[in-house]
């Protein structure tokens, strides 16, 4: 094979990874957007802005106390569910 040849055939199989990763990332998040908006309900939804916020706070923090305010934003976001969780329990069994 003459080294034109090999380059053409390169630059080709490399557009064609391109391409097959920009379809493939696409279809996962719009695969994640679905999963997400089929499984959020109201009363457990959280904003953009608040995702956006928590992600500034911790990024603004010094790099020795971000991982103690990932665990704490993950600790709040626990707490909340295990509330809303409690919540619909005490529902479902007013319903009963």
């Amino acid at each position: 094979m003459q080294m034109k040849h090999l380059i053409i055939f390169a630059l080709a199989g490399i557009v064609l990874l391109i391409g097959f990763n920009m379809f493939n990332s696409n279809r996962h998040e719009s695969r994640i957007a679905a999963a997400t908006s089929s499984t959020t309900s109201p009363a457990t939804a959280i904003s953009s802005e608040d995702t956006v916020n928590t992600n500034t706070d911790i990024a603004s923090q010094p790099l020795g106390k971000q991982p103690k305010a990932i665990l704490d934003n993950a600790t709040a976001q626990i707490e909340q569910a295990e509330q809303v969780n409690q919540e619909r329990v005490e529902q479902m069994s007013a319903a009963q």
